[in-house]
């Protein structure tokens, strides 16, 4: 039965969500104790590693505890923006629902997700989404930073499915890198946080609209 099965693996933040605002506020403010504001480019550059990597990128030269502290601000500040705005500090982008639905209803399709948000965080965007859908759910607390492919050897695992019949979506070269990393085929979306055409993915989507006629041409044998 697993032969039959395929996974499609979904990065949140740039590739599902439109989180680029409620995430640019919350880091900026997360850096206003050390009197610093890191530009917006900066700042969605690395969307998509785990978040202690990610300041740490900002800030290499920042002391460790004071990264340690610039985390937990982070935290804190989208914690509140969550729960001050509900589903809209993080809307889907258009489409989105709805191809998730469209996928949901192939009966050999499996859905997960893999991102580099907390699992807090997670379970809160898909609360708030009503994202009933994914059968894995990857996540920073369990696994390195992106690039690795921890993430994605997980969910096959989890799964059952093997590289060939496993995708990876995603909008960084994080994603991109990880998925590449993992052995299976990777699809870049080009409304994300870093341009599409550099990230090296087997495939780019410029809409949603565009993925379930890929996935069965990909998965046409």
């Amino acid at each position: 039965m697993s032969g039959d099965l395929r996974l499609i693996l979904f990065d949140v933040d740039g590739t599902l969500a439109d989180s680029e605002g409620t995430i640019v506020q919350c880091m900026q403010e997360a850096f206003e104790l050390y009197e610093r504001k890191p530009a917006k480019q900066d700042i969605l550059s690395i969307v998509g590693l785990s978040l202690p990597e990610a300041v740490a990128q900002l800030a290499p030269d920042l002391h460790s505890e004071s990264r340690d502290i610039v985390v937990g601000r982070y935290k804190d500040a989208y914690y509140r923006a969550r729960v001050t705005k509900g589903a809209g500090h993080s809307p889907l982008y258009p489409g989105a629902a709805e191809v998730l639905t469209e996928l949901n209803a192939v009966p050999h399709y499996l859905l997960g997700v893999a991102t580099g948000k907390s699992q807090r965080g997670l379970d809160a965007l898909i609360a708030a989404h009503e994202l009933r859908c994914f059968v894995t759910r990857q996540c920073a607390d369990h696994h390195p930073s992106k690039p690795h492919p921890s993430m994605v050897l997980r969910a096959m695992a989890e799964t059952g499915v093997q590289p060939e019949h496993t995708v990876m979506i995603g909008d960084t070269s994080f994603d991109i890198d990880m998925g590449r990393a993992a052995g299976v085929r990777t699809i870049a979306v080009d409304w994300g946080f870093h341009p599409a055409d550099q990230l090296g993915a087997d495939h780019i989507i410029d809409s949603f609209a565009d993925l379930a006629p890929l996935l069965q041409n990909i998965w046409k044998d």
